[in-house]
């Protein structure tokens, strides 16, 4: 049983990663993104490097708060199965940063170009993970997350980063539908979120005609 001491550092725990990602939607806002265009324009072009910056470092003592809690494991995942999980998620983001620019999500070439945050989404790229679910980073995030043994903090956080991400990839979805208009929607239809599903997967040649259609209808004033 739960002591009221263990209860109470619990809530405190979600109640912090729940604020985290609160606060990491809240700062990826257009509207916010807006504000601080016209009232810090200085420091505009860094917005997106400061926005990671802020992620990692708020992350740091969220991290050590959960990891501190000591407590039996209630979720357990046998090594033959996490291991290799964890391998499959390593290897798929390091082979999917073929597909990314790393100094445009890290926000450094907006900084070195004096260029707003959003400059990234100018270009629409579905890379082979993407032909299967729309958030692949989101879905080894997730394959790491709930393969790992599990305690009552961790398993509270596994929950919480769970539903933001559902959450928070419809938020992002509706920014790109904006930018991207009907090629985006159909590629929602397409193709799953977080989870691979038989049968609704694109081909090489589907992917390309969709890159092509959102370069149509790419409209970054919506």
């Amino acid at each position: 049983m739960v002591s009221a001491e263990s209860m109470i550092e619990l809530v405190g725990i979600a109640c912090a990663w729940i604020v985290y990602g609160a606060l990491h939607t809240w700062l990826a806002a257009h509207a916010v993104k807006h504000w601080v265009e016209q009232h810090w324009p200085t420091i505009w072009p860094a917005y997106r490097l400061l926005f990671n910056l802020l992620a990692v470092v708020l992350l740091l003592p969220l991290l050590w708060i959960t990891y501190r809690y000591d407590g039996a494991s209630l979720w357990r995942v046998p090594s033959v199965i996490a291991w290799p999980a964890l391998a499959i998620a390593l290897a798929g983001f390091a082979w999917s940063m073929k597909w990314y620019d790393g100094a445009t999500f890290l926000g450094l070439r907006q900084w070195r170009d004096r260029v707003g945050p959003d400059a990234e989404c100018e270009a629409f790229t579905l890379s082979p993970l993407h032909r299967h679910v729309r958030h692949p980073w989101y879905t080894l995030g997730l394959l790491v997350l709930w393969t790992r043994d599990l305690n009552a903090a961790w398993l509270l956080a596994a929950i919480v980063v769970t539903i933001y991400l559902a959450i928070g990839s419809r938020l992002e979805e509706n920014k790109l539908i904006a930018l991207y208009g009907s090629a985006y929607r159909r590629y929602r239809r397409r193709v799953p979120g977080l989870l691979p599903i038989p049968g609704r997967s694109l081909s090489k040649d589907e992917a390309r005609m969709l890159e092509s259609q959102a370069h149509q209808d790419f409209h970054p004033s919506r």
